[in-house]
């Protein structure tokens, strides 16, 4: 009887695991990769055969993965999602020695890094990620072994076999790196399709670590393919860049804002007034916008914090999806939000406030309840403060008019635009739009400074 209850508790606990609440696609989707992780491994295993030498160097390779996992847990920051670089020693894997290995040093790295530094808050990520990783790693090492068996290595001189290996090491290196991408940006953008692609893969400091890891890595190969022991010498050299990865995402931490993401006030108030003395030099135009979301006190006070967070979230992802790449946003306060929007004239300006405020009034957020759910109606007042070619001004101007614009807007009943417009100055004129308000049509007239 106590085995049942112990039994029938445990596929209670099962049942209750997060992985069944993702939407079907991308719950499907995860346990195919994890799926065909165990399934490759199996395949692998079967055509392998175990010796002496192999094992020696992979204890060698995963001893150093254990020894750069022990030095993350003693940066005293199991708490943080951090930068790594423990793939350095899995390319030897992948090159060095049969699929089998390839797939299985990941699923053994993370497993240490779940029991050493910091417990996944959601377990079936942790082996996702495993399963994709061991499986780019295997593909990265089948490639290599049926690509090599077809080089006439005997053909060419020493630099000529050094240089055409090193190329095969490279090639099969980029074949790992974009197979993780695909699979993990799929499962990220099945789970939130307003998630930038481009900028999570292809971002200047993304593609710069990702550059450097993989060139460490063939570094590391090339060495240990000559000298095993070299792995050993290499470990300095992978703990400085390690701690140069965390220096810059310690610098890019520093700048954001930690529940939205976007540029926080001191950061976004730097890069704002730089481009507004280069408008101002360039004798471009340029706009700024503060938008604060309606009634935000009332919606945290009726429907909870977590329930405001979701707000945020949302509407960081409105921000994201309806700016311009080069547009600046940032979070000035709990409910308060900063853009710039560079060589943008008066009219383009109100257009994509009034566009941002149409697609704010649509978001759909259900706070949960016991009647299944009541929709959270979510609005927004923006002030827009534009400043034409030619003008010289300056942000502290800029930002002022904008507010002024933002406290017309809620007087005005909110959900809605004003803006200020300037001819050769900033002049209090305007427009609205929004609910209760005028056509945009009737909106651009200019005030004579």
């Amino acid at each position: 009887m106590r085995m049942f209850r112990r039994a029938r508790r445990r596929i209670s606990a099962v049942g209750s695991w997060p992985l069944w609440s993702l939407p079907r696609g991308l719950r499907a989707y995860v346990l195919s990769v994890i799926a065909l992780g165990l399934a490759a491994v199996g395949v692998a295993a079967s055509f392998t055969t175990v010796n002496g030498h192999d094992l020696a160097l992979f204890g060698l390779l995963l001893g150093c993965t254990a020894l750069a996992v022990e030095w993350t847990r003693k940066a005293g920051e199991q708490g943080r999602v951090i930068l790594d670089v423990q793939g350095v020693w899995e390319l030897p894997v992948a090159i060095l020695l049969p699929p089998l290995y390839a797939l299985l040093i990941p699923m053994i790295r993370l497993a240490l890094v779940e029991h050493r530094v910091r417990r996944a808050p959601v377990f079936y990520r942790r082996v996702f990620s495993a399963a994709a990783i061991g499986l780019s790693y295997g593909a990265a090492s089948v490639t290599f072994h049926s690509v090599s068996r077809l080089v006439p290595w005997a053909s060419g001189g020493e630099l000529t076999h050094a240089t055409v290996w090193t190329l095969l090491v490279v090639a099969c290196a980029i074949v790992q790196w974009a197979l993780n991408k695909a699979m993990v940006m799929a499962a990220i953008k099945a789970n939130d399709p307003a998630t930038n692609i481009r900028t999570q893969v292809f971002g200047r400091e993304p593609l710069y670590n990702d550059v450097a890891e993989l060139s460490i890595g063939v570094l590391v190969t090339y060495g240990v393919a000559g000298n095993p022991l070299i792995a050993i010498a290499a470990l300095p050299v992978v703990t400085l860049l390690q701690r140069s990865l965390r220096h810059v995402q310690l610098l890019s931490e520093s700048r954001a804002d930690s529940k939205t993401g976007l540029l926080n006030a001191a950061t976004w108030e730097e890069e704002a007034a730089a481009e507004v003395i280069r408008a101002v030099r360039t004798k471009s135009p340029l706009a700024i916008a503060i938008l604060d979301i309606d009634k935000f006190k009332v919606i945290n006070d009726t429907y909870g914090h977590m329930v405001g967070d979701q707000v945020l979230k949302e509407l960081t992802n409105t921000l994201n999806t309806t700016l311009r790449e080069y547009d600046l946003a940032g979070r000035f306060g709990g409910e308060e939000f900063a853009l710039l929007l560079p060589h943008t004239r008066a009219v383009d300006a109100f257009r994509i406030a009034e566009r941002l405020r149409a697609n704010v009034a649509g978001l759909i957020i259900i706070a949960p309840g016991a009647t299944g759910g009541e929709r959270v109606q979510v609005t927004v007042s923006i002030g827009v403060a534009a400043l034409d070619s030619g003008s010289k001004r300056e942000l502290s101007e800029l930002m002022a008019a904008a507010d002024a614009a933002l406290y017309r807007a809620k007087a005005g009943g909110r959900d809605q635009v004003q803006m200020i417009s300037t001819t050769r100055g900033l002049s209090a004129i305007s427009g609205t739009s929004g609910r209760g308000g005028q056509d945009a049509p009737s909106l651009f007239r200019r005030a004579r400074s």
